[in-house]
C-alpha cells in the first residue's frame, strides 16, 4: 500500500483560493472570518483529509492540550477499565479527550509513563499512585498541571484526591460477621501497604477491637508481592492452627483466590466469605461484597481535573465516595456451633 502524504495547511490554501493565514484563522478563530470564507476552506480541508496540528498550535502558545492523561495499573483488572470510563465519559462532555497509559502496578513505571505523558503538554494529569513517593510531580504541579489522585491520595505531593470509604466499609463487613457469632475472622491483601489496604484493615482491627478482639495478626496474611497468587496465601491462613471461620478479601484477586481456595477444601458452604470490589459473577455464584461506583470515582475525578483546570489556585481536597455491602449468601453464613473464642 502507497501512503500517502498529509495535506499541509499551505495545501488548504491553495485549494480554497485563499492566504495560510486565512486558513489558521478559520481552525483558530473561526468567528474573525466572514461565512463563506470560513466555508471554503472548511470544505477544502475536508477534501484534502487536513487536520490542524492543535498540539503544535498550544505549544506555541506556552499551553497544554486539550488531552487529559490518565495512569492505572495492569489492563486486566476491571477496577481500571471501569475508572477510565467514567473520566472518559465526562471529560467527553466537557470537550476534552482521554489518553491512557499502564504502569503495570509498579512504582518505577509510574514515574516512566508520568513523564512520557507530560511530555505531551496533557491539560492535566489523574493517576492512581503506586509509587511511594510523587514529589517528582511537584514542578509541573506549580508551571499549573493540574494533578488527582484517584483511590489512594499523593504522597508528598499537594494534589487533589478522589478515594472510597474504605475504612468505613470494611468496619461494617466485619461488625456483620461478628453479630453472626464469629469471632475468628481473617483478613487477607496482597498488596499491604498502599493507602487502600491500610485504611482497610484499620476498619477490620477497629470492629474488632469493639469487641474485646486486640490481637488479630494471627488471622492476617498481609503481602507485598503480586508474585504471589492469592490462593497461596488464603490456603496459608486457613491450614493455621486455629483458622478463622471468616474471612474478608481486601480487593477482587484474594475474593477469588479465596473462592478457589474454599472450593478445593470443601469448606464454602462453611466459612463465610465478604470480598472488597465488585466482580461480574459474584451475583451469579452468590459472593457477598463489599461495593462502589467505580465509573463514578473516575468520573468524580474528571470533574475535580475541570475544577482544578479553571481554578488552578485553589484549595486542594480529598472526596471520599461511599461504599455500601451486597448481601449474596458468602458473607451472611453464621459462625460454627460453640465457636466462642
Amino acid at each position: 500500500m502507497t501512503v500517502q502524504n498529509r495535506a499541509t495547511l499551505d495545501d488548504v490554501a491553495r485549494l480554497a483560493g485563499v492566504s495560510s493565514k486565512t486558513v489558521s484563522r478559520v481552525f483558530a478563530s473561526r468567528e474573525l472570518v466572514s461565512p463563506e470564507t470560513a466555508e471554503r476552506v472548511l470544505a477544502a480541508a475536508k477534501r484534502l483529509r487536513f487536520r490542524p496540528n492543535t498540539l503544535a498550535r498550544n505549544l506555541r502558545r506556552g499551553g497544554g492540550t486539550n488531552t487529559i492523561g490518565f495512569i492505572m495499573g495492569e489492563l486486566g483488572n476491571p477496577f481500571y477499565y471501569k475508572v477510565a470510563a467514567g473520566i472518559e465519559k465526562e471529560l467527553a462532555a466537557h470537550g476534552h479527550a482521554l489518553v491512557v497509559a499502564t504502569t503495570d502496578d509498579t512504582p518505577e513505571g509510574e514515574e516512566r509513563v508520568a513523564d512520557a505523558l507530560l511530555a505531551q503538554r496533557i491539560g492535566a494529569l489523574l493517576l492512581i499512585p503506586v509509587a511511594d513517593d510523587q514529589s517528582y510531580l511537584e514542578g509541573e504541579r506549580q508551571l499549573g498541571t493540574p494533578v488527582i489522585a484517584i483511590d489512594r491520595p499523593a504522597r508528598n505531593l499537594v494534589a487533589d484526591s478522589i478515594v472510597l470509604e474504605n475504612r468505613r466499609g470494611v468496619f461494617d463487613a466485619t461488625s456483620r460477621l461478628l453479630a453472626r457469632g464469629h469471632r475468628r475472622i481473617g483478613y487477607v491483601c496482597n498488596p499491604a501497604s498502599v493507602y487502600t489496604q491500610k485504611e482497610r484493615l484499620r476498619g477490620y482491627r477497629d470492629a474488632l477491637a469493639e469487641y474485646g478482639i486486640h490481637d488479630s495478626s494471627r488471622w492476617e496474611r498481609l503481602e507485598d508481592d503480586l508474585t504471589i497468587p492469592p490462593d497461596r496465601i488464603v490456603d496459608d491462613l486457613l491450614s493455621s492452627e486455629d483458622a478463622p471461620t471468616a474471612l474478608i478479601a481486601g480487593n477482587n484477586r484474594m475474593t477469588i483466590g479465596a473462592l478457589r481456595v474454599l472450593r478445593d477444601r470443601d469448606a464454602a458452604g462453611r466459612t463465610a466469605l465478604v470480598g472488597f470490589d465488585d466482580f461480574d459473577t459474584a451475583d451469579v455464584i452468590g459472593v457477598s461484597v463489599i461495593s462502589y461506583d467505580p465509573f463514578e470515582l473516575g468520573r468524580q475525578a474528571a470533574l475535580a481535573a475541570m475544577e482544578r483546570i479553571g481554578d488552578p489556585a485553589g484549595f486542594t481536597r480529598q472526596v471520599e465516595l461511599p461504599t455500601w455491602i451486597i448481601e449474596r449468601g458468602s458473607g451472611e453464613r453464621p459462625a460454627p456451633t460453640g465457636d466462642d473464642h
